[in-house]
């Protein structure tokens, strides 16, 4: 199956002389989360505003469910729905016209029923005839998604979508795009929340300094980058940790109660047991020992700073 979003060769250069992005290569396939990640001003948003039409390129090809689009624009863009990252609502309207008004901008007939089931999902429709100006920033947010999808997209870009939002909001956030994906649509989030990229996403792109420096399935991601810790809680405190033990490159606790040993785990031989003998012919005893994978957050920060 074709991927339903596809970069060739993309680059942005501002007259500044200023490159966002430089050759991006990226295939989004039909019906995955796709989590967007890279530090501030890494072209995460410069990328999204391509694809959905917003800037344009200063080199290479989109193409949108197979419609280029520069040359194909209005049924490339029809395909989208954008959430972007700053709140642009029309304040003194109500929800409900809001959302509906959004629907007829892309020449959509109208259809309450459908309006009605989007606010319903989005925990809107109590709100319906509330003012934008009266709502919460999590709740306007919402309305921000319910425009999105008022036309119907295929597709459809989260460009940090819980900026602002309290952690329950958030998770009610992570619910909605679930039952999107089950419903088929595509969807691409940019977030700096490394937990929701972790929780949402099928696979991961890291993007820095506008190159895409890294794109994989998430689990073989987090199989193939991540490390293990072993943190043994000692019996006794160790001021310094002997010449002896050095080649494992421990870690001492600042209060001297915990040894730090971290080891990869794609090797054959992560010198664990070799470490508890050495440890133990140097008389140091622990009460405890636990074992910790390395989180999403933790490959990212090294890979960014890789690149």
């Amino acid at each position: 199956m074709a991927p339903v979003i596809s970069v060739s060769g993309l680059s942005k250069t501002y007259p500044s002389g200023f490159t966002a992005l430089n050759k991006i290569d990226l295939t989004i396939e039909r019906g995955e989360i796709f989590a967007l990640l890279g530090p501030n001003g890494a072209g995460k948003t410069t990328l999204i505003s391509i694809i959905c039409g917003i800037a344009n390129p200063s080199g290479g090809k989109v193409a949108v469910g197979g419609h280029d689009i520069i040359t194909d624009y209005r049924a490339a863009r029809s395909l989208i729905g954008l959430v972007p990252q700053e709140l642009h609502t029309d304040s003194f309207e109500t929800v409900w016209a809001t959302v509906s008004f959004s629907r007829g901008l892309f020449g959509k007939p109208k259809n309450p029923v459908l309006i009605e089931k989007i606010l319903k999902d989005l925990s809107l429709w109590d709100k319906k005839d509330s003012k934008i100006i009266t709502l919460s920033g999590g709740m306007k947010r919402r309305v921000m998604i319910a425009k999105a999808l008022s036309h119907e997209p295929q597709i459809l870009f989260l460009d940090e979508p819980t900026a602002g939002v309290d952690v329950e909001l958030r998770k009610g956030m992570w619910e909605v795009v679930r039952e999107l994906k089950s419903a088929g649509v595509t969807i691409i989030l940019t977030t700096h929340y490394i937990e929701e990229a972790e929780e949402m996403a099928d696979r991961v792109g890291v993007i820095n300094s506008g190159r895409i420096i890294l794109v994989e399935d998430k689990a073989t991601l987090m199989q193939k980058l991540g490390k293990k810790r072993l943190t043994l809680h000692l019996q006794q405190k160790l001021d310094a940790i002997p010449e002896v033990l050095a080649p494992y490159q421990l870690a001492l606790a600042e209060d001297g109660w915990h040894l730090s040993y971290d080891y990869d785990t794609r090797v054959e031989r992560t010198g664990i047991t070799s470490l508890l003998g050495d440890l133990r012919n140097a008389g140091i005893r622990f009460a405890d020992l636990e074992t910790q994978q390395s989180s999403l957050e933790d490959i990212f920060v090294s890979l960014v700073h890789q690149s």
